[in-house]
Formats: structure tokens, C-alpha cells, sequence
């Protein structure tokens, strides 16, 4: 798929969203309300389960550990941590799955509240709004802005044109994120959050056009 260089119409939005009861990333820091849950990577799994990895200002693994949401939690190092989460209990709402959103990574949440960016076109943004009044769910629109004058920032390109000519995207892959971001001369955890809001402006900017080809 050619990106054209032309203008095109994407919206910015950062909404604050209450997480309902039972969500565990909502659970855990209503339970916790000084503490800083950061949702550094979410990826959404077969049957409506799904994993992430997150870091935490307090310890707080041992109630992440009791949520009745979590299957299982796995240390990476001091306050960092991956979970798997049980099907309904704290993966996407459905106001995101139903208008076909994905927040981008990394988001922060506090005493149950979460601030998500997402980029999509103006009538998504509506829907999500509207499915949010109907699910009874609490939020506040913080900022929206049009995207409009590119697709991606000069910095966002010269990433992606890297990694396309250093065969990232190829199959099998050229070059791994380690060595990517050595070439860039970047932290990997740095191209990692790059990569992620690149992809998902590109992802939300063209998915109506891989459903029409793909039907």
C-alpha cells in the first residue's frame, strides 16, 4: 500500500475515560489512588483476552497478582510487569472494539481514570463519544485536533523510511528492533513507542481501505 503524500483528514483526541468496576487497570488504582499505573504496551488476544506490560510508581503486583481479572503476572524488573488478562476484565472497552479504535501506547492511569490519545477520522470520533453517553461510561474530552498537513512527522517518516529500507517490515525480517534502533541511534524502548504510534496512524488512516479491498 503507497501512503500518499497529500493531506489527510485525521483527528487527534485525548479523552479521559473512568474505567468501569471490575476493569483491573481501573480496580487496581482505585485501590491505590497515589499511585501511577503506565500501560506501556497492550495487545489483545484470542476469545477477548488479552496482555500487557506495565510499570507502576508504587508496588502494587501483589493486588494486580489478587485481581480476579488477571491470569497470571510476570516480573520483568523492580515495578515493571506483564500480566495476561481474563476475557471481559480489562482489556478494550466496548465503545473502542464497536467503533474499531485502538489507543495509542503508552497511556497512564490514575485512581481509575485513563488518558488515551487516539487518532482516527472526525465521524469515529463521534461514534466513540456517542457509544461512550450509551454505555453509561464517564469521560471528558480533553483536546481534539485535525490532523491535516501530513500523515507523519518529519521524524515519524525518516523512522519509517529507515525501517522500510533496513527491511523491518520485510518477511522474514532484515533487522531487529535492537539493531534498528542502534542505526537510528536511538534507545529501543524509544523506537518501540515510535514504531507503535507510526503504525497506528497508519492503521486508523487506512483501515476503511484494507476492509474495501479485502471484502
Amino acid at each position: 500500500m503507497r501512503l500518499s503524500q497529500e493531506s489527510v483528514a485525521v483527528k487527534q483526541v485525548r479523552i479521559e475515560v473512568r474505567l468501569p468496576e471490575g476493569h483491573w487497570a481501573g480496580d487496581v488504582t482505585r485501590s491505590h489512588p497515589s499511585s501511577v499505573l503506565r500501560i506501556e504496551e497492550h495487545m489483545p488476544l484470542q476469545k477477548g483476552r488479552g496482555t500487557a506490560r506495565a510499570s507502576c510508581s508504587e508496588d502494587i503486583t501483589d493486588t494486580v497478582a489478587n485481581h480476579p481479572g488477571i491470569e497470571e503476572v510476570r516480573s520483568i524488573s523492580k515495578q515493571r510487569f506483564a500480566v495476561d488478562i481474563l476475557a471481559g476484565d480489562g482489556g478494550f472497552l466496548k465503545p473502542l472494539v464497536k467503533v474499531g479504535v485502538i489507543p495509542n501506547t503508552p497511556f497512564e492511569v490514575r485512581d481509575g481514570w485513563v488518558e488515551w490519545t487516539i487518532a482516527c477520522s472526525r465521524d469515529k470520533v463521534r461514534d466513540l463519544l456517542s457509544k461512550f453517553e450509551s454505555e453509561g461510561i464517564p469521560h471528558r474530552l480533553v483536546s481534539t485536533r485535525g490532523v491535516t498537513s501530513r500523515l507523519l512527522t518529519p521524524r515519524q517518516r525518516f523512522v519509517f523510511d529507515t525501517a522500510m529500507q533496513e527491511g523491518f517490515y520485510d518477511i522474514p525480517r532484515q533487522i531487529t528492533l535492537t539493531e534498528l534502533a542502534v542505526v537510528l541511534e536511538v534507545a529501543k524502548s524509544t523506537l518501540s513507542a515510535q514504531l507503535q504510534r507510526i503504525e497506528s496512524t497508519i492503521h486508523h488512516t487506512f483501515a476503511e481501505e484494507v476492509r474495501k479491498r479485502s471484502s
